[in-house]
């Protein structure tokens, strides 16, 4: 993999295989790229895959086959290069009891020999006081213990954030300021791979996502993209339904689950489900009869998410 390669990460046929004879598949010919700048989500449920990808990436772990670089660098001859440039906090991220909150993160600076450039701001956003900084690390919550881990990887600016499950112990206030801080970082050109199990996060704050099922890749798409793939459901309330009306509306390509019922508020009910791309046409012939009513699911993208789960194999 050439190390003038623009983008910040990029895989190319990655595997990782454990066990007797690599019986256990934890990446299969993985192929990704993301390019600086991205705020990219990494999602998938416990278990898919997610943590080995991030761990080979930074050179914790040997690809079995298959190539990585970040950054243009190789993840198995640059990783001590590679870890001096970003910034990286781990799923279950621990920290030394013994040491102050300040102690931790002025020894964890000192490793990289970075100034602490946004120290301030990440603590003000997290809410970590001076004093809190002050207190023995044994006494903090695991909330705040997770705090710690996102301001000691956001500190120094780094030019590429590897965050694995950031929200992890977060109240739900706390990972609205993460994500304002993540989405103030992406805009200042930062690029942010963002590995989560937490669909909504992915959805709210996340350029790109790449779906990773049993270490298979099962969709790299844009939200808007992946979203807008997915099947959406309709109601429509209607003062009648003609037969041959009823007839041109299930012929349309991409409407399916077509059921009519009479409606307590008069007239028949609709509903149908119905790929997004037939939207249009789906409404263009409910306008030709009279509408009471009218509703358009939009998609989510959980609905996404679990149609890959349905429809991908292992």
């Amino acid at each position: 993999m050439s190390k003038t390669s623009s983008a910040a990460i990029e895989t190319r046929k990655l595997t990782k295989r454990y066990g007797r004879r690599g019986a256990i598949r934890a990446l299969e010919s993985l192929d990704l790229r993301i390019e600086g700048g991205e705020l990219f989500g990494f999602l998938g449920p416990n278990g898919a895959g997610k943590s080995t990808m991030i761990r080979t990436l930074l050179g914790f772990l040997h690809p079995t086959s298959g190539s990585a670089s970040v950054l243009g660098l190789d993840v198995v001859r640059d990783s001590v290069k590679i870890r001096r440039r970003i910034g990286y906090l781990p799923s279950g991220f621990a920290v030394y009891d013994y040491m102050s909150g300040r102690e931790y993160l002025d020894h964890m600076r000192s490793l990289g020999g970075r100034p602490a450039l946004l120290r301030r701001r990440v603590a003000d956003a997290l809410e970590l006081s001076e004093a809190v900084l002050r207190r023995p690390v044994r006494d903090y919550s695991r909330g705040m213990r997770q705090k710690i881990g996102i301001l000691q990887a956001m500190e120094c600016d780094p030019e590429l954030l590897i965050l694995d499950e950031p929200s992890e112990g977060l109240d739900p206030l706390m990972q609205r300021s993460l994500h304002e801080l993540l989405l103030e970082r992406s805009a200042a050109g930062r690029t942010i791979f963002f590995s989560s199990h937490l669909i909504s996060e992915v959805e709210r704050i996340c350029n790109r996502v790449a779906i990773v099922r049993s270490g298979h890749l099962v969709a790299l798409e844009t939200i808007d993209s992946l979203v807008r793939l997915r099947r959406r459901r309709v109601e429509a309330l209607v003062r009648d339904i003609p037969e041959k009306r009823m007839e041109r509306i299930a012929a349309i390509k991409g409407v399916s689950d077509l059921v009519t019922s009479k409606d307590a508020r008069g007239g028949h009910l609709l509903t149908c489900q119905v790929e997004s791309a037939a939207v249009p046409e789906l409404i263009d012939r409910l306008r030709k009869l009279e509408i009471l009513d009218l509703l358009v699911e939009a998609g989510t993208l959980e609905e996404a998410f679990m149609s890959y789960y349905g429809e991908a194999t292992a």
